[in-house]
């Protein structure tokens, strides 16, 4: 981007706009971002690049918590949305829905093994619903085990089914016969697996617990638990899907096809909120006999189904799992020099494909870096279940001389916060 095409150069944006926060969005937020040292206002982006009202440009490697796994504003999809937006945004939900339609065959196409029919939403958190509603009615059974700091999302079945208290407690008592297990703990997965239990449900590598990647042979060995059990496998692939792991889906690293699987942020292609569970045929006989068990008014409207459309023909085309896989061995290669080199401040450096999160030796540390690497013109945040990770989620498509300037700036940080410990 130029920066003398700034369209919101103003030096008054980013004074009103945190006033407003503070008055009608939520004043600790605010709070939270001068702490952080951010004090402007994000206004323009495309790739890899967040432009704010001073001009300032930064490399964006947090991705939205995964949304912008093709970067800010690929061209492919603005111009499937910028068609669809001037023949039908939304739908009648009357009338057959051709772009769902079409969605929904290409999931089924790109998901692994039978997975075939999809229910289409906005957003992660409402397919995880809809995959337990759905384990739900096909096995009649009440019972969900999850796993100990998942993150699935903060609406009230999904709420129930992540692993913090932080975010669960305020909102007790949540939905009975859940329960959690240590995640990667084959035997205490075993051990709460029952004739009762309707579905497992698992990040084939966990996001917001801090990047956690499991036992190669944990998420096969839940496979087969849950058959022996006639339980339900649902692998939320919300923030692992659509690439960021370095295959298609994240399951696909173990050989496990999963009953149901969940998707969203990525599917978008970083420009409409969409989300979406897809599960094989026999599971869906509830929905096959009742159709209107489960609705979503704005769900697989035109517009994002369009968009997701482009998203995964992007995907496909220019090989983004692949560049993923390419990029995050490099990534990750030259984190652990970091690490060997400021054993104090990196504690362990963990992930696949662009998917990376770098565990610190104290929580202190995790503000202060991304607050140092901030000031360098990088976006980083660190993973909400676990403040001592800092993720890492550029987009797929982001360039090897990218990488190189991240790296830099974050050797710099590390290296600032190793004459800070004592103070942190």
């Amino acid at each position: 981007m130029s920066k003398h095409s700034n369209p919101c150069n103003q030096s008054s944006i980013a004074a009103e706009t945190i006033e407003k926060y503070e008055k009608y969005v939520n004043p600790a937020l605010a709070r939270l971002f001068r702490f952080m040292g951010l004090s402007t206002v994000e206004c323009e982006a495309i790739g890899e690049v967040i432009r704010d009202n001073e001009g300032k440009e930064y490399i964006d490697c947090l991705g939205g918590y995964g949304v912008f796994s093709l970067g800010h504003r690929h061209p492919a999809v603005i111009a499937a949305v910028k068609k669809q937006l001037d023949l039908q945004p939304l739908s009648s939900k009357v009338l057959f829905n051709q772009q769902m339609a079409d969605l929904c065959e290409l999931l089924a196409k790109i998901t692994p093994g039978d997975l075939q029919y999809s229910f289409i939403c906005n957003s992660g958190t409402e397919a995880v619903e809809g995959a337990l509603k759905l384990a739900r009615i096909h096995t009649g059974r009440s019972e969900i085990v999850s796993t100990q700091n998942a993150f699935h999302g903060k609406t009230f079945g999904a709420l129930s089914v992540t692993g913090r208290a932080l975010f669960c407690e305020p909102f007790k008592p949540l939905l009975p016969g859940v329960t959690h297990v240590p995640f990667g703990d084959i035997s205490a997965m075993k051990a709460a697996i029952t004739e009762a239990t309707a579905a497992v449900i698992v990040e084939p590598i966990q996001g917001e617990g801090g990047i956690i990647v499991p036992p190669d042979d944990y998420l096969p060995k839940v496979r087969e638990m849950c058959d022996a059990q006639g339980t339900l496998l649902i692998c939320d692939e919300v923030q692992t899907g659509l690439g960021r792991t370095g295959r298609m889906f994240a399951c696909e690293h173990y050989g496990v096809i999963p009953d149901i699987l969940t998707m969203a942020k990525a599917l978008g292609g970083g420009v409409m909120p969409i989300g979406a569970f897809i599960a094989r045929p026999a599971i869906w006989d509830k929905y096959s006999i009742s159709p209107f068990l489960h609705t979503s008014t704005f769900g697989g409207n035109p517009l994002a189904c369009a968009a997701a459309k482009a998203a995964i023909e992007v995907l496909r085309s220019e090989r983004l799992p692949q560049c993923a896989a390419d990029s995050g061995v490099y990534f990750v290669e030259r984190l652990h020099i970091l690490a060997k080199e400021y054993p104090e401040v990196i504690a362990a450096v963990r992930g696949k494909g662009l998917m990376i999160g770098v565990e610190l030796t104290k929580e202190g540390i995790g503000g202060f870096l991304m607050s140092e690497l901030i000031s360098r013109e990088i976006l980083v945040a660190y993973t909400l279940n676990n403040p001592l990770v800092i993720r890492i989620e550029p987009p797929l498509n982001i360039g090897r001389g990218t990488i190189d300037k991240v790296l830099k700036a974050f050797a710099e940080a590390v290296a600032m916060a190793k004459d800070m410990l004592d103070d942190l």
